[in-house]
């Protein structure tokens, strides 16, 4: 294994019933440290499958996967939980807890059973809470809030965790273009001021152009192709992955290529 911080899957396989095809096919896959990785493909391409049996959600049939030169099955929860943090889909959590008290779940991983909050976990919430615009949410009750506005505090309870590798499945689905825009803008700036590993599923082609660093590129189950985004995006592995024809328009603006499908 290489002495730099990594997570390295070596053939990983998953299917979920014996008679239904393989979700995820021999993934190979290596994510340095410090990295900014967007995850694109089409759906049940595998995305969402492939980071959940990096995060050990889901139980690994064939294959092995290595969180920095140790493998993954011989963590416990706990540790795993200070290692790698989670912004999943779907933010509906039925409860009465406020904004403010399931931020503050992400600072379990560092509590003791019966350990009261400490002033340090009060203010990494707040500041968690700041970040993501939400800090004035923090009284209300949880499932009362927008989608938007729940997915901004799942956000500022993943920062809160304060883990050196932070996962996002799909995380501006529910958010306006404002949102979206500051988000990515947020991710950018932990990946560069924190060197905070990011590993993001994206849908959204011309965000990930823009803000990633590198890109893996799935389509059933398989890597198509993985490395920095210039490598990565181009015409001829979008053509092939979507089945649909795109053309590129350079952005003098930002530098790089924007993106469009071409409709008949």
């Amino acid at each position: 294994m290489d002495k730099q911080q990594t997570i390295q899957v070596n053939e990983l396989s998953w299917q979920p019933q014996k008679e239904e095809e393989a979700i995820l096919k021999e993934i190979c896959a290596t994510f340095l440290q410090g990295g900014f990785y967007g995850i694109l493909g089409p759906n049940g391409s595998g995305k969402t499958s492939f980071i959940r049996h990096i995060l050990r959600l889901l139980p690994s049939e064939s294959g092995s996967i290595f969180l920095e030169n140790k493998e993954l099955t011989s963590y416990k929860r706990k540790d795993i939980a200070k290692k790698m943090s989670l912004v999943p889909q779907n933010t509906n959590i039925e409860t009465r807890f406020t904004a403010y008290e399931i931020v503050m779940m992400g600072r379990t991983p560092y509590q003791k059973r019966f350990q009261a909050v400490s002033n340090k976990d009060r203010d990494i919430v707040s500041e968690a809470m700041k970040m993501t615009n939400c800090y004035n949410l923090r009284e209300a009750i949880f499932s009362r809030l927008s989608g938007g506005e729940k997915q901004r505090v799942i956000i500022a309870r993943a920062i809160a965790q304060q883990t050196p590798w932070l996962f996002l499945d799909e995380p501006i689905a529910h958010l306006d273009v404002r949102y979206q825009m500051e988000l990515m803008k947020y991710l950018k700036k932990l990946n560069d001021s924190k060197n905070t590993s990011i590993i993001t599923v994206l849908h959204d082609i011309n965000l990930a152009s823009r803000y990633c660093k590198q890109i893996v590129l799935m389509k059933n189950g398989r890597i198509v192709a993985a490395g920095t985004t210039k490598e990565v995006l181009t015409i001829e592995n979008l053509n092939q992955v979507f089945e649909i024809p795109f053309c590129a328009i350079e952005n003098e603006t930002f530098g790089g290529s924007y993106f469009v499908p071409i409709t008949s």
